[in-house]
């Protein structure tokens, strides 16, 4: 699940580095790359639920699944894997979050940044884009999908029962100057099961710059299974 402001296009050529034995379902909110047409989500429940309906859709509830989600994604695929509990009593194999801090550190963050042009520009300039990867109607396209995103923020609050029980990895980058070495830690207290965090070279985007680390440690949690040969979906 992508960051603010982005879609799961930055992803594609995960599947390729993959291969096979795993199956990359990207998750593409509206209003951005292939849904742009489409009407954004009201709430974070919205958009969870709206997840949901579309995994469950391709993903018998049973079949090994690990959610990723960078940044932003790592709120929205928390929320999921939630949500994939109290609807379908299902855990994920593994949810990781990369780049993303705590739920708790999420709840009013996005208040003032979605009026606040200059912080949003800061934002998309962190991603270190060139001046010939956009003009300037796509550089405005991106602006407003991050203040889409920081609108549906705020209507995060936490859940009554915020521990995941399943396998829970937090991954940062030890560059980030967004989230923090503390930021990544306190995800524990979020875990019901297994914990572990790590830290990768490389700042806010180290699994989209250097994939490599990262893809090597999914591909493994998707299809290890001491029941399942089968390859699991990501």
């Amino acid at each position: 699940m992508p960051p603010a402001g982005a879609g799961c296009g930055q992803f594609g050529a995960w599947q390729t580095a993959l291969g096979d034995d795993v199956s990359v379902v990207g998750v593409q909110l509206p209003g951005r790359e292939t849904r742009w047409a489409d009407p954004e989500p009201s709430t974070m429940g919205e958009a969870v639920e709206a997840v949901v309906a579309e995994l469950t859709g391709l993903v018998s509830t049973g079949h090994p699944t690990v959610l990723f989600g960078h940044s932003f994604g790592g709120l929205l695929a928390y929320e999921v894997a939630g949500s994939l509990w109290r609807q379908w009593r299902t855990w994920p194999r593994a949810l990781v979050v990369a780049a993303c801090k705590p739920p708790r550190e999420w709840v009013g963050a996005g208040r003032g940044l979605a009026d606040d042009e200059d912080e949003l520009t800061d934002l998309l300039d962190a991603r270190g884009l060139e001046a010939e990867d956009m003009d300037e109607d796509s550089r405005e396209l991106m602006l407003e999908v991050l203040r889409q995103d920081a609108r549906l923020s705020l209507s995060f609050a936490e859940p009554d029962q915020p521990v995941v029980d399943c396998p829970l990895e937090a991954w940062g980058g030890r560059d980030d100057l967004t989230v923090s070495h503390e930021h990544v830690a306190d995800w524990r207290d979020y875990a019901g099961g297994e914990f572990q965090e790590r830290l990768f070279p490389g700042g806010h985007y180290f699994c989209l710059e250097t994939p490599a680390p990262a893809l090597e440690l999914l591909r493994s949690m998707a299809c290890q299974s001491p029941i399942d040969t089968k390859g699991g979906t990501l």
